[in-house]
């Protein structure tokens, strides 16, 4: 029964009782009987009072929370705690007012393979003109920016290996506004296993064949050069997964319906293709298998991104063409099934292999993510959620491992913790610098632990997101009860005294 049915009934039944005593003129007998009832109806209520139930606890972020028992809210001063921290407590309603400016974000990958561009971008609350420097850690600068808003650095290291560069950020005036390092990883690629099969020779083909042999990929090529004759290129060791299927346009317009439908029976099982349409000259082919419009294009049509190339003869009359999507590097790409078809639509890239050699190794990196080659790892190493800190809790992720895995710098060793995707393992860094993990599996890793001093306003901006997450998932539960319930036993009391006292009138 509902509490509302129920009040309804004790005052239907209170009334109606007074009514029945005033008619008898039993006014005190009637008056008792209210007071009943409005008791009665007041316990069943369970009237609330305004303000905190228990004790606020006004927490402080350089030190443990002491007891919680009794504590039933939280108030916090100026950023607010670290997630870790916010973890280890329980969710409760919070009083804090976030600051206003005063902080800024770092985005780069802890990792990178080596060949691929460092990217480093500054996130600013600030808005003004600034300046972003790079610095290798000789102190030499070798990335620089300015500008008004989010900046921006691009490095291309040079070597695989573990280094702490340096980033410093400078107002308008040459005055540092903030600086502290940036620590990152460059380890070997993973090797592709590509297959090649084209129709006719080029210089392009040859161009893109060094640029890949030169990257250490695996290479099963081979080229049409004339009637029965074609040039094979063999890996040079086992190819046990190929990874990627390049063709040209003529050797797909050429192939068997056979040809055709076995290799697209590949893609469709997770193998990605990318066709060189440089070549191309049959649309109705390319329309009739894979939906894709071709148009003649203009002779002298060119693009300019990042260098000037020729656009291939035929390609897609939009950037949206049905189920194909382009990109400003002339490349359409769908979906097929598990896998991914990526149209070329440019040509004589050759020309920049010698004059402009690492633009054309970043263009074709370009070209190949978008792609979409999946090369599997057994194992992940997941980037820390927030900067670690020395003495703070900080938890490591890793997806493929299980077992145990040691730190050797602090003399531990961990079990590791499933969770949905990944596993974990929690510990207590001791000092700044790098921390060596080993495991099994995974072999070693390094994780980079940062000082106290380093990135104030990165950190301010963590904790300040870290405590927005905390409120937002205080229960609406936990807020209601904010307000502590009246004391029940007053009405009880009075209910009770009141039906003795109309018993005792009626038994005289």
């Amino acid at each position: 029964m509902s509490t509302n049915m129920l009040l309804a009934l004790i005052g239907v039944a209170g009334i109606v009782s007074a009514a029945l005593y005033a008619r008898r003129r039993q006014w005190i007998d009637a008056l008792l009987v209210l007071v009943a009832a409005v008791a009665l109806g007041l316990f069943a209520a369970g009237l609330k009072l305004p303000g905190d139930a228990g004790r606020g606890l006004t927490l402080d972020p350089s030190a443990p929370p002491p007891m919680l028992e009794g504590v039933r809210a939280f108030a916090v001063k100026g950023d607010g705690l670290r997630a870790a921290q916010w973890n280890d407590l329980p969710a409760l309603p919070l009083q804090w007012q976030r600051p206003e400016g005063g902080s800024l974000r770092l985005h780069y990958p802890r990792q990178l393979a080596l060949g691929r561009t460092f990217t480093l971008r500054v996130q600013r609350d600030d808005k003004l003109d600034a300046r972003l420097q790079l610095l290798a850690e000789n102190g030499q600068v070798i990335a620089d920016t300015r500008g008004t808003g989010d900046l921006v650095v691009n490095w291309t290291p040079p070597l695989a290996e573990r280094v702490v560069l340096k980033a410093r950020l400078q107002d308008a005036a040459g005055k540092t506004i903030a600086e502290g390092p940036v620590p990152l990883t460059i380890h070997e690629p993973n090797i592709l296993q590509v297959q090649g099969r084209f129709g006719a020779p080029s210089f392009d083909l040859r161009t893109l064949n060094e640029l890949l042999a030169g990257s250490g990929a695996l290479l099963d090529w081979q080229v049409v050069l004339g009637r029965a004759i074609t040039r094979t290129e063999l890996p040079s060791e086992e190819m046990k997964a190929p990874n990627l299927l390049v063709i040209d346009a003529a050797w797909f317009e050429r192939a068997s319906s056979a040809e055709r439908s076995a290799l697209l029976g590949r893609v469709a099982g997770g193998l990605p293709l990318l066709v060189l349409g440089a070549n191309a000259n049959d649309p109705g082919v390319w329309s009739r298998t894979l939906g894709l419009p071709l148009q003649a294009q203009p002779a002298d049509k060119k693009i300019d991104t990042p260098f000037e190339l020729p656009v291939a003869p035929l390609n897609p009359g939009a950037r949206e063409a049905g189920e194909w999507s382009g990109s400003d590097n002339l490349v359409w790409t769908r979906n097929w099934q598990k896998g991914r078809i990526a149209w070329l639509g440019a040509s004589e890239w050759h020309r920049h292999a010698i004059s402009e050699p690492q633009a054309l190794a970043l263009w074709w990196q370009g070209v190949l993510d978008r792609v979409g080659i999946d090369v599997s790892k057994e194992v992940e190493w997941l980037e820390p959620e927030e900067l670690p800190l020395p003495g703070q809790r900080m938890e490591l992720c890793a997806r493929g491992v299980k077992g145990e895995v040691s730190f050797p710098d602090l003399k531990l060793t961990r079990t590791w913790s499933p969770r949905t995707d990944s596993a974990c393992v929690a510990v207590w860094p001791e000092k700044s610098g790098w921390l060596q993990v080993k495991d099994a599996k995974a072999g070693a890793h390094a994780v980079y632990v940062y000082a106290p001093g380093d990135w104030p306003q990165w950190q301010a901006a963590q904790r300040r997101d870290a405590t927005a997450r905390y409120a937002a998932r205080t229960p609406v539960q936990a807020l209601a009860g904010a307000a502590r319930a009246f004391p029940a036993w007053p009405f009880a009391l009075s209910f009770v005294l009141a039906m003795l006292l109309l018993w005792w009138r009626e038994r005289r």
